[in-house]
């Protein structure tokens, strides 16, 4: 029996929502509803492309570590998710308009403000992971809604400043902003293929990756679905164009809930935006990689970097 009750709590639970007017898809692990009685949660905000399936063993790991005691939740972005049959990628779209523009990166910070009014009530504090564009997204949150009860905000390999600068952005920013509309064509030939074949794909394309989580196949799979991905590239493309300097002001507000996390050979954040942040911020809480994880590191170290977040935290959130 007690075998059966921890397998029951390392079960997710997903659910479809409109958020903003757009599909958004929300990944739980622990209580599926919040009420005053809960007092904390632990919200990821994802990379790009934001497919909360990605985060699932890093979640569930985080979930068992902390004894099931505190929910935890992944927050897709706007439109990056399949919609189940019933529902469509946006609510009503005679009411969508350009100025709000939900797809784009302003919309998405917006999306998740949203998510936290409509669903966490506001008593509940808060612990913030953010992995990639999210943490830019999770500082811009905090800018915005300087009342939300942060306890602390994880960010795990953070492009918060100088995308385009950056090894990888230079490469990405002439596909994402000039050439974006020349990648939907193979794109959606991608998506007419048969699932079993877009699943074999996949699995080649990660075919060299030792310790692959195989978790993560199948949200890949959904990505080729067209819409996703031609929605995470527009997204990127304005990433390239909008993640500039780095914001020290909102930095130095909240340092004491801050812990960053820098990947040794990651090209989207490199090891001098490390050294620089370190100098800036002498009392900060700064971390550099030594164990050799990828930025995308929940395609192999998801268990990992999760024990490595409850170390740093499990002092200040008294457990």
């Amino acid at each position: 029996m007690e075998t059966m009750a921890t397998d029951a709590r390392n079960e997710a639970q997903t659910d479809f929502i409109y958020c903003c007017g757009a599909i958004t898809e929300v990944l739980k692990f622990g209580s599926c509803q919040l009420h005053s009685g809960h007092k904390m949660l632990f919200l990821i905000i994802p990379g790009n492309p934001g497919v909360v399936g990605f985060y699932g063993t890093f979640m569930q790991t985080l979930h068992c570590m902390f004894g099931y005691r505190h929910p935890v939740w992944a927050v897709s972005h706007a439109g990056h998710c399949v919609p189940p049959d019933t529902m469509d990628m946006v609510e009503d779209a005679s009411i969508m308009t350009t100025e709000e523009d939900v797809f784009g990166l302003n919309g998405q910070i917006e999306h998740k403000l949203a998510f936290l009014r409509k669903h966490v009530p506001r008593e509940t504090s808060l612990v913030l992971v953010g992995h990639s564009i999210g943490c830019y997204i999770i500082l811009e949150m905090m800018k915005r809604d300087p009342e939300l009860k942060v306890m602390k905000a994880v960010m795990l390999f953070p492009t918060i400043e100088r995308m385009a600068q950056t090894p990888q952005g230079k490469v990405m920013t002439p596909v994402l902003c000039h050439m974006r509309y020349v990648a939907y064509l193979p794109l959606f030939l991608l998506s007419l293929l048969p699932e079993g074949l877009k699943t074999i794909l996949v699995k080649l394309v990660f075919g060299g990756i030792c310790s692959l989580d195989y978790t993560v196949v199948q949200p890949t799979v959904g990505l080729l679905s067209g819409d996703c991905a031609a929605n995470a590239m527009y997204m990127g493309g304005q990433e390239m164009r909008k993640v500039l300097e780095r914001d020290n002001v909102t930095i130095k507000q909240n340092l004491e809930k801050l812990v960053f996390y820098y990947g040794a050979t990651d090209h989207w954040c490199p090891v001098q935006y490390y050294n620089e942040i370190k100098q800036d911020f002498p009392n900060g809480d700064f971390r550099l990689c030594e164990n050799g994880f990828r930025h995308a590191f929940v395609l192999d170290a998801g268990r990992n970097v999760a024990n490595m977040v409850v170390e740093w935290i499990r002092g200040d959130l008294r457990t």
